[in-house]
Order: C-alpha cells, then structure tokens, then sequence
C-alpha cells in the first residue's frame, strides 16, 4: 500500500525576497519521511490573499496532508488563517479556547493582550488547534491543511504536536554510494539498475573534488532488502571507484 502524500506551502514576502532563509522545509521533509509520508511537493507564496487561497484549493485536493509555514501573527500581513477559512468556505472569528490560551499567556508575561494580538486567536470555523509549547500562539488544522508559524523553533514544535496524530505508511530508507567517476560513465549502468529496482528511487548527485569528477548515488525505498541488494550491485558495478 502506497504511503500517503503531503505538500508543504511556505508563505511569506521575506522568503522570496532572499531576507528570510528557510530551514522549516528540510525539517518537514526530514520528519515526514520518518513517519512514512511522502513529501511531494513545496510551493512557496508571497503575502497575497488570492495566491495564497489558489495554492491551498489545488494542494489540498491533490495530496493527503497539506503543511503551511507563516503567516499566522499578530501583524497586518499575518494573512493565512482568512485564506484558510475563504479556501474552505469556513467562516472565521476569534474563538474562546484560543482566545483565553494567549490571555493567560500574556497576563503570566505582564504585557497587554492588545487586539494585535488577539488576532491570533482568529480561527476559521470547524478546525482544531494544534499546540504550540514554544509561544503559546495555536496553530490549527482545517480539513487536511495544518496551519503553522514560521519560526522555525514554533514551526519543529507544532510539527511535533501534529505528527502524532496522523497515519504513516512504511518510512523511507535511505543509502549513499560514493562513485568516483564522472555521470556520463555512471548513467547507462544506472539507468539499467533503476529499471531493474522499480521500487527504488536512485538519485545522482555530481561533485569535483582535488581535480576529480564524481556522484554520491542515493538509493531510497522502503524495502530493506531491495535497498540493500542494489547497493550492493552498485559497489559490485564500479569496484574500487565505489564506497
């Protein structure tokens, strides 16, 4: 049985502009893949309602799970959770549970709990909310769209919340060789074996090296076996230009 699939959608000016670099999707896929989900798509969207609504309609039909980054602060272009709601045709209030987690929150710190930052109480009707032990702030899933922040201490911490509770398939294994010789010597006999090893996904990733041309080769499946079989096909191809 397949695993299930997810998309990740990065929201934010500041990532597109080169201001802001973004770490949360290696932790994402990184996570997932442990879990046995496959990653297969990243898109990334500025502050624009219209964007952002069009990405969520097209990833959330498309994939099991649907991950966003950004966009759920207390500033005026904190705009995810309204593009959540209009994408589901969710209405979209400040809710009491939410509401009463940052005022507590705030009245520990001494600082005013000003509508600012109420906004972040503002959760779209029928979604649930996804802890956040970092900085209290929720973030939520609707559907099958889990909405969270973009720092990425808050966004590992919500990842975490939310993992738990959803249905993995067979995690991802993986296994690099190191081959010394250029792609055009390593293509044919890669080739042969990634058609031999349907199961299997082989990636071939050049370097240059002290004057030398070469590829790690990563073979990735959830079959041990088969990874471990190819590997060693691999190793027994190239001989001493293989490690």
């Amino acid at each position: 049985m397949a695993n299930p699939t997810a998309a990740m959608l990065v929201i934010g000016d500041e990532i597109l502009s080169g201001r802001t670099r973004d770490a949360n999707m290696h932790h994402l896929a990184g996570r997932l893949t442990e879990t046995g989900i496959d990653l297969k798509e990243v898109r990334v969207v500025a502050d624009d309602a219209p964007a952002i609504v069009a990405a969520l309609r097209v990833l959330s039909g498309s994939f099991d799970h649907v991950f966003t980054s950004g966009g759920i602060g207390p500033t005026h272009d904190d705009i995810t959770a309204d593009c959540v709601a209009q994408a589901f045709g969710a209405a979209i209030d400040v809710r009491e549970d939410a509401r009463a987690l940052l005022a507590a929150h705030y009245d520990r710190q001494g600082m005013e709990f000003n509508a600012a930052r109420m906004r972040m109480a503002r959760i779209p009707e029928g979604a649930t909310l996804i802890d956040n032990p970092v900085s209290v702030a929720p973030g939520f899933t609707l559907g099958n769209v889990h909405v969270m922040a973009g720092v990425p201490s808050v966004f590992t911490a919500m990842v975490e919340s939310v993992l738990p509770k959803l249905t993995g398939g067979e995690p991802l294994l993986s296994q690099t060789i190191r081959i010394t010789r250029g792609e055009g010597d390593i293509a044919e006999p890669l080739g042969l074996l990634a058609r031999e090893y349907t199961t299997l996904t082989f990636g071939s990733y050049p370097f240059q090296k002290d004057g030398r041309y070469g590829a790690n080769i990563v073979i990735r499946g959830t079959e041990q076996d088969k990874l471990f079989a190819a590997c060693a096909r691999l190793l027994e191809l190239f001989g001493d230009d293989a490690a």
